[in-house]
């Protein structure tokens, strides 16, 4: 069996998109390990059927956490036996480069997202130029890799040169049923019930949330946050601010398992983005599949990658900006108009057919063998 290590800077417990990765590689006569961080507010590690390791950080925030973790995951991967080293985006790059190229190993860049085009980091130019260094460095290098989307593999084709496969970050099907179940009650929900606006998923700059939680004035229904992120104790003032705290609820970081329980029985859910930087206009955002597996429509912003899909399927209402009355105007009439609302909730449960992870995880399985012939 070939051993493969991912690194990541996330918590591995909330980090799906991994998990689903991993358990596959797992599944198909791959040795996988997964190395992340262990932050003094981590929680157990969940059990899962690949390695797992979590490395201790003393700094959680700023250049001083990413200085740390990453020289102290050089020093574990460099004692560590592996096949490949696959950095997942370019906050672990340079130790997976590193290590190697010291061992003479398989390097794999898994270009999730375009890490240089991030709000937090375009508006910051020092922290910028510190990443587009080290992308400049480091990607030319790593003749193999995948991306979720067509216009991130262009943009790396056209900035470096590498031919990057695309692997989109789909769900697992799961087709028990097609009715949402109170995670409470274990129960069908009644759809006279009331059931709440839903957001999965990190909560980070660049999201919407200073336009999202006004939004919420002028609309009869709760929101349900779960997630964390950089943004979280901004949309918590956010909250107190605009006097929502009994419509607009945070939930925080739920594990996997039980949010899979919990987003079917939202009424739709929201996926935005401001038109700030490149990575948030041609994003593909997990959470936009996960709405349409677990059948409920969702309200989404019209960049590219969204409205193809959304031109095949129909399983969203698209809005041209994020403005706080177009979100709260879109808002109501996903919640008022009864036609257009089955309309796109059958579509989703169509959609989910072929938009699921048990398609997508063929290229995956394939590329992998590929890269040992």
């Amino acid at each position: 069996m070939k051993k493969i290590i991912f690194t990541v800077t996330n918590d591995l417990n909330y980090d799906q998109r991994m998990q689903r990765i991993c358990n596959s590689l797992q599944n198909h006569e791959f040795e996988v390990l997964l190395v992340g961080v262990k932050r003094k507010s981590s929680t157990q590690l969940s059990t899962q059927n690949f390695q797992q390791k979590r490395i201790s950080i003393y700094f959680e925030k700023t250049f001083l956490f990413y200085a740390e973790y990453n020289i102290k995951l050089f020093f574990y991967l460099l004692f560590k036996k592996s096949d490949a080293y696959c950095a997942i985006d370019l906050d672990t790059i340079l130790p997976c480069y590193l290590v190697s190229f010291i061992k003479r190993k398989k390097r794999v860049y898994d270009a999730h997202e375009i890490f240089t085009e991030m709000k937090e980091v375009i508006t910051n130019k020092k922290v910028k130029w510190i990443w587009d260094k080290i992308e400049q460095y480091c990607v030319p290098k790593f003749e193999y890799g995948y991306t979720v989307n067509v216009f991130i593999k262009e943009e790396f084709m056209r900035r470096y040169m590498v031919n990057y496969a695309v692997i989109r970050n789909l769900p697992h099907l799961n087709q028990s049923t097609n009715q949402p179940i109170n995670p409470s009650t274990h129960q069908p929900i009644n759809p006279s019930t009331h059931q709440p606006i839903i957001y999965q998923g990190a909560v980070n700059h660049g999201r919407g949330f200073e336009q999202l939680i006004p939004a919420m004035k002028n609309v009869n229904a709760e929101l349900h946050i779960y997630g964390i992120g950089n943004f979280y104790e901004e949309t918590k003032a956010l909250i107190l601010k605009h006097q929502l705290e009994n419509k607009v609820k945070l939930f925080g970081a739920v594990l996997p398992n039980k949010l899979k329980t919990i987003t079917p029985t939202a009424k739709f859910g929201i996926t935005i983005f401001e038109r700030d930087g490149m990575n948030q206009y041609y994003s593909l955002a997990n959470r936009f599949f996960d709405y349409i597996m677990a059948g409920i429509p969702q309200i989404c912003v019209a960049y590219p990658e969204y409205k193809n899909i959304n031109h095949e399927f129909e399983v969203a209402l698209l809005v041209e900006n994020i403005e706080v009355k177009t979100l709260s105007d879109a808002i109501n009439r996903l919640l008022a108009d009864e036609v257009l609302y089955e309309r796109l909730q059958q579509n989703a449960l169509r959609a989910r057919e072929s938009l699921n992870w048990q398609t997508e995880e063929k290229k995956l399985i394939l590329f992998w063998k590929n890269i040992f012939i």
